[in-house]
């Protein structure tokens, strides 16, 4: 595949996964457990995204190439690993491409989400198969739109145009109830994780990058630090406007925080902001999603065709095959459903990479090793404490689909 792209055609294409559904969807479900500590939820994502970051960073310049986890696991650790890796990759980048599609259905055209989040996946893979140069393209107008869109809402918060009885009347639920406490700020951080785990997407673009040794570490490392920080700012202005109760109870708050007070006229904005931001999000999570399946099927994981690169330098059939699998879990799930598979796939298949990168000899590692002993601990805490039956449902499609990649012929 050919390398043309540069760190940052590579940080944006990180940050298009990254500044997309979770920063709209992930706060309500974050707030009801975590309370007022919502804070620390984020700092505490933030922790196991950056381990999670330099393990990463570290085993994509020892394999340049695309496969991400996948490569890093079979190569570095064996075969099996890899494969649960690639799996755990594809389930969860799926569920996310359909959360994504769902989210965008849903601002979009409200009275027929379905419809519109099936044609945004239609569409996305149109584009990726077109190729990595106009996607990422597409990508700066997306996450520069986004970005402006969630300034608005941080001033909007700060400046108190919401907050109290104003937000109260705005507010589409009740205040409810929050767990609050340590176990509340953990199954927090793991939902609010899923927010940061575009920036594997950046790992996937192994062969596509130019230098690798230096985009790669260079991409993840500046992707991370942007939405940590815009994070942040989100949920301070979240909490300063709404408080976590209110927060807590609202499906959509970053709309109902700039409807209240003086900013009613903004709503319509963040609307289109989050249809755009999962647009963005799609866009990347459906090529991340293609590589990984185009490196799992040059080893034989998956059928071969799958391998196959067209005129344009992309893996075609791996990108309509993607796109289809998205559109089943969007019709099968809601994005409630499908950020909570996500997000559980997503954690253990940062454990996995964590295992790896254990097996790096010092020579090849710019991290230290306690970096991945702790990134694999908190990946496999902060997924074992999410909902139980979230937790049993992610356990059964991956071994199911792990043991049909292990047994059925592939060719």
């Amino acid at each position: 595949m050919q390398r043309r792209l540069g760190t940052a055609d590579a940080v944006v294409l990180g940050l298009a996964a990254m500044v997309g559904t979770g920063v709209f969807a992930v706060w309500g479900p974050a707030a009801a457990a975590a309370g007022p500590w919502l804070l620390l939820s984020v700092v505490l994502a933030g922790v196991v995204a950056a381990c999670n970051a330099a393990s990463t960073a570290d085993l994509a310049v020892a394999h340049p190439e695309s496969g991400g986890g996948y490569v890093y696991a079979r190569e570095r650790v064996s075969p099996a690993a890899g494969r649960l890796a690639g799996v755990a990759f594809l389930v969860g980048k799926s569920a996310s491409a359909a959360a994504a599609a769902g989210v965008f259905g849903s601002y979009v055209l409200p009275s027929a989400p379905l419809p519109a989040a099936i044609l945004a996946v239609v569409v996305s893979t149109a584009l990726n198969t077109a190729g990595v140069r106009w996607t990422s393209r597409g990508a700066y107008a997306l996450v520069g739109g986004t970005l402006v869109v969630l300034l608005l809402v941080v001033v909007v918060g700060l400046s108190g145009s919401g907050g109290g009885d104003a937000v109260a009347a705005a507010a589409q639920t009740a205040p409810v109830p929050v767990q609050g406490g340590p176990l509340g700020v953990l199954t927090a951080a793991g939902l609010v994780f899923f927010a940061f785990a575009g920036y594997a997407r950046i790992a996937t673009l192994g062969e596509e990058v130019r230098d690798p040794r230096r985009t790669l570490r260079r991409a993840i490392a500046v992707a991370l630090g942007i939405a940590l920080v815009v994070y942040l700012l989100v949920a301070v202005a979240l909490l300063v406007g709404m408080g976590s109760e209110h927060l807590a109870g609202e499906t959509s708050p970053l709309v109902a925080l700039v409807d209240s007070g003086r900013a009613p006229g903004l709503g319509v904005l963040v609307r289109v902001g989050a249809a755009v931001a999962a647009g963005s999000a799609l866009l990347s999570v459906l090529v991340g999603l293609s590589r990984t399946g185009l490196a799992m099927a040059r080893r034989g994981e998956l059928p071969t065709c799958l391998a196959v690169i067209g005129p344009r330098g992309t893996p075609w059939r791996a990108d309509l095959v993607g796109g289809l699998v998205a559109v089943v879990i969007t019709v099968l799930a809601g994005p409630a459903a499908a950020i909570a598979l996500s997000a559980c796939s997503v954690l253990v298949y940062y454990a996995v990479i964590n295992v790896a990168a254990l097996r790096l000899p010092a020579t090849e590692r710019r991290w230290p090793a306690w970096t991945a002993v702790l990134g694999l601990v908190l990946c496999v805490g902060l997924a074992a404490l999410l909902p139980l039956t979230q937790v049993l449902i992610t356990a059964a499609v991956l071994l199911v689909i792990w043991t049909a990649c292990t047994v059925l012929p592939r060719r």
